[in-house]
C-alpha cells in the first residue's frame, strides 16, 4: 500500500493503486502505439527487436520526465515514486522499462506491485500526476 510522503513539498500518495485491468489496458495502448512507429524504423514482420526497443525508449522518457505513457494517460493511471510520489527520474524508468520489455518481472506481482516496479521503487496508482504550479 502507497505511503504517505513525509516532506511537506511531495505531493501525497493519496490515490488508490492502479487496478490490473487499467494497467494492462495502458500497456495495449502503449504497445499498438510503439508497433506503429516501428513500422518507420523497420519492418516489424522481419525485425522483431524494433517494437520492444521503441517501447522501452518510449517508457523511459514518458515516465522518467512526465510519470506517464501516452497508454497511462489514456487509462488514467501514472507511475511515481513510492517514496514521496514525485517522478522515478530517468534512470529508475530505465530499469523499469526493461524489466517490463522482460515480461516475468512484470507478471510476478505483491501488493499490487510488480517486481519491476519494485526495483525501480515506484508504484503505479489511479489518477493523473499533480500539476506543478
Amino acid at each position: 500500500m502507497p505511503q504517505r510522503a513525509t516532506s511537506p513539498s511531495a505531493p501525497a500518495l493519496v490515490d488508490p493503486p492502479a487496478s490490473l485491468a487499467r494497467r494492462f489496458g495502458g500497456l495495449l495502448v502503449d504497445w499498438v502505439l510503439c508497433v506503429f512507429a516501428s513500422a518507420l524504423l523497420a519492418d516489424p514482420r522481419h525485425n522483431g527487436w524494433a517494437a520492444p526497443l521503441v517501447l522501452l525508449l518510449e517508457n523511459t522518457v514518458f515516465i522518467g520526465l512526465f510519470a506517464q505513457t501516452p497508454g497511462m494517460r489514456i487509462t488514467r493511471i501514472r507511475c511515481v515514486a513510492q517514496e514521496d510520489g514525485g517522478r522515478i527520474g530517468l534512470p529508475g524508468a530505465a530499469l523499469r522499462s526493461v524489466l517490463l520489455c522482460l515480461l516475468v518481472p512484470a507478471l510476478i506481482m505483491k501488493d499490487q506491485r510488480g517486481l519491476h516496479d519494485r526495483a525501480a521503487g515506484s508504484v503505479v496508482l489511479s489518477g493523473h500526476p499533480q500539476r506543478s504550479r
